[in-house]
């Protein structure tokens, strides 16, 4: 026996599927209907059904109870509503109709749901149902891609692990820009690993239309993984490495086309008829893509966020980074469950498909679905600006597919000692590490984790022999090491299901012992930066999340370390570390303001101290003036609830107007406009620090007579003195409108009539 047959690999690589498959006749459309259902004719009888099976129970685990969450992300919301009644916002991704500022992303994602919004009308559902049904095909896509080399249990096995990734279910119930980008980069690597089973050319210019489109759905993450799949096919693709290089020439074309027709016309288009580009300093979308959402997300030179413009190393308040930094305890349970595994298992297949020949289809599937994911752990893991943890959603599909091919794959040699001890350490491995994440929330069903511990250790056990095991016996065993391996993820999806999200902010499960929650979102927890939720320099920072159900755990603020908002406190966390010694929200200081809940539903926010004392600020969900907000952070995280008074006023004479209404921040904007679905104008964008409009700017709208009312509330760049970004430019307009301006208060809510001066 050869060196190449012993050990780990005696019983042989099974023989791969040829390299093409020649053309078939074709089918009566009867027949082609009978293959929908039966599957390949290698698959056996129960492949196809188990796979329709888990595409419809995927379709009612992100359909259900969909509408509990409203508009989710109102930041979003905004621009999908005002998409669906002016194409010149659609285009743009304006954030209103009137399109004063767009969003601080291209428009792609906002496209299906504002077409769905026109067709429907303005709705939670019309919303989401699009991003749910991009969850269900993107489940398929990933079937279709690692069934073609592999097995159809290894499809389905990564299929289902997909679909049940937490990260995954609340993003794809979710209507954030990341449900499309899975979609888009799943169907990218699924055309690449088509391309490298016969190298047509046809495969890789469409995979470079899917990268494209991505780069109009999130900029620059979605080439995150170009270099390993262009790396994998330069090598492995089956052709001349003359035209391998041509073909990849021709992908890149295509995919600057995909992406670069909408910037160009952006680019090309006089700055003075189209809408600001929010989230740039200087109302350029390259600027936006380069700095902002480009290599800022990298360094922590981010002008313009919050915190931007002055990255630290290790972080700051986006966390820790480090090789660890996906397995912490707010990014454990979104993602890492089964990211041990995937190592694992990577290893184990290239290793088994080490020696194979140069083209080998199974081998490149390895290397293209883990490169994939090795660059974007390490690019998560060690990015210095902002993170969240629902950025996860990118490693799922690929720690998905290298689970599924990887144990299938040593499944089939479960014959050798070898391969049984490599398949029965990944299975404790994973239910070791599952009873660790289930035990950050020690509260939450703690039968769980001793159930998961000891079913995924007595399947360990049962695959080190399970070649001696009869048929059925090993498929019990293995089902069992499967069970073990998702209960975790299952039972974190199910609470995410049931759990209404909403803000900018959102995590899936429950709470987690030193973890953050999407504050605003409906989430226990904080803020990143301090301990148990709380945010950095502020203590006792409990937050009432929507529907008055999150409440948050208590923080202390780590070390003393500069607030979230520079500008806003010391060094020390004086002030609390925001505008005005407080959140803002009316900017000034508030101090046990009852907090209004996303629904109607009262919640009362805590008050926050500031590390030194010198001031108290509220927490998210009872802050603002009057105590009317329900957003985190004074409308930056999310939008307010609008009573029906103030909905009146603002809707009076609607029609006069091109924008009803003013507010600082695009979240606080958001709201209002939800509510009117009339234009409302977001000053400063996002995070109220874009220069737009600027002074001057708003004077002249004013004296046109296009804005009836400035609403004074939230926004980071608020009536205390936010940053402001643009020299302060939202501080400048909220002190002329003060100045000016009749005050009118509507129940509660403070507006200021831009058509009537104030009385000297």
């Amino acid at each position: 026996m050869t060196t190449y047959d012993q050990g780990f690999r005696a019983a042989g690589p099974p023989p791969a599927p040829p390299a093409a498959t020649p053309a078939r006749p074709a089918a009566p459309e009867g027949s082609r209907l009978a293959r929908a259902w039966r599957g390949r004719p290698e698959d056996p009888r129960w492949a196809r059904p188990a796979l329709w099976g888990l595409l419809a129970v995927t379709t009612v685990l992100y359909l259900w109870s969909l509408g509990a969450s409203g508009y989710a992300n109102q930041f979003y919301s905004a621009a999908v509503q005002a998409g669906s009644e002016s194409w010149k916002a659609f285009f743009f991704g304006s954030s209103d109709a009137g399109n004063s500022i767009t969003v601080d992303k291209p428009p792609a994602a906002l496209w299906p749901m504002a077409l769905s919004v026109r067709v429907f009308g303005l709705s939670s559902w019309a919303i989401l149902v699009p991003e749910a049904l991009m969850g269900v095909a993107t489940v398929g896509v990933l079937y279709a891609a690692v069934r073609r080399r592999f097995s159809a249990a290894a499809g389905l096995i990564a299929a289902a692990t997909l679909a049940v990734t937490p990260v995954a279910a609340l993003m794809f119930r979710f209507n954030n820009p990341d449900a499309l980008l899975c979609l888009l980069m799943v169907s990218a690597v699924y055309c690449v690993l088509r391309a490298l089973e016969d190298a047509r050319t046809k495969w890789l210019v469409l995979a470079g239309v899917w990268f494209g489109l991505g780069f109009l759905t999130k900029t620059l993450q979605a080439w995150l993984i170009l270099p390993p799949l262009a790396l994998v096919y330069a090598v492995c693709a089956p052709a001349k490495l003359g035209k391998r290089i041509g073909q990849l020439l021709l992908g890149g074309l295509a995919m600057v086309v995909a992406g670069g027709w909408w910037v160009a016309i952006v680019e090309l288009w006089p700055k003075s008829s189209r809408p600001y580009i929010g989230g740039s300093q200087d109302n350029s979308f390259l600027e936006l893509t380069f700095g902002y959402n480009g290599l800022g997300r990298i360094n922590g030179n981010e002008t313009g966020s919050v915190g931007g413009g002055g990255g630290r190393n290790g972080g700051g308040q986006w966390g820790e980074t480090g090789i660890d930094r996906l397995f912490s305890s707010d990014m454990g349970g979104q993602i890492a469950w089964l990211l041990p595994a995937a190592f694992i298992l990577l290893l184990a297949g290239i290793w088994l498909t080490w020696r194979a020949k140069r083209t080998d289809t199974q081998r490149s599937a390895f290397l293209v679905w883990g490169g994939a994911l090795l660059m974007t752990f390490a690019t998560f893991s060690f990015m210095s600006g902002i993170f969240h943890q629902y950025y996860n959603i990118a490693l799922a599909p690929y720690i998905a597919a290298i689970v599924g091919m990887g144990a299938a794959m040593l499944w089939e040699r479960r014959s050798t000692a070898s391969a049984s001890m490599v398949l029965a350490t990944t299975v404790a491995v994973t239910a070791i590490w599952s009873y660790v994440l289930l035990n950050r929330s020690s509260d939450w069903h703690p039968w769980l984790r001793w159930a998961v511990l000891i079913a995924g250790l007595a399947a360990a056990a049962g695959l080190l022999v399970a070649s001696r095991l009869g048929g059925r016996l090993a498929l019990g065993v293995a089902g069992l090491g499967l069970a073990a391996s998702l209960a975790g993820p299952i039972a974190y999806t199910l609470n995410t299901v049931d759990t209404p999200h909403g803000g900018s902010i959102v995590t899936a499960g429950p709470a987690v012992s030193g973890g953050m929650g999407g504050p605003g979102g409906g989430r226990p927890g904080g803020f990143p930066g301090g301990a148990n939720g709380g945010p950095p320099g502020m203590r006792n920072g409990n937050t009432q999340g929507q529907n008055g159900t999150g409440t948050g755990q208590t923080g202390q603020g780590q070390n003393g370390q500069q607030g979230m908002i520079p500008g806003g406190g010391q060094q020390g966390g004086q002030n609390g570390g925001f505008p005005g010694g407080g959140f803002p929200g009316g900017g000034q200081s508030q101090q046990n303001g009852g907090g209004q809940g996303q629904n109607g539903q009262t919640g009362q926010g805590q008050t926050g101290q500031g590390q030194q004392g010198n001031r108290q600020g509220m927490m998210p969900g009872g802050m603002g003036e009057g105590g009317r907000r329900g957003g985190g952070m004074g409308g930056l995280l999310d939008g307010p609830s609008v009573s029906s008074k103030v909905k009146a006023a603002l809707e009076k004479n609607a029609g006069a107007y091109t924008w009803v209404a003013a507010a600082i921040g695009s979240q606080n904007a958001a709201g209002y406009q939800l509510a009117t679905e009339d234009p409302v104008m977001a000053i400063g964008g996002f995070n109220g620090s874009d220069p737009s409009p600027t002074l001057a700017q708003f004077k002249a709208y004013v004296k046109q007579g296009k804005i009836h009312y400035f609403i004074s509330s939230g926004g980071m760049g608020g009536m205390g003195g936010g940053p402001g970004g643009g020299n302060g430019t939202s501080s400048k307009i909220s002190s002329w409108v003060q100045a000016n301006f009749k005050k009118v208060t509507v129940d509660g809510t403070t507006l200021y009539d831009l058509t009537q001066k104030a009385s000297k």
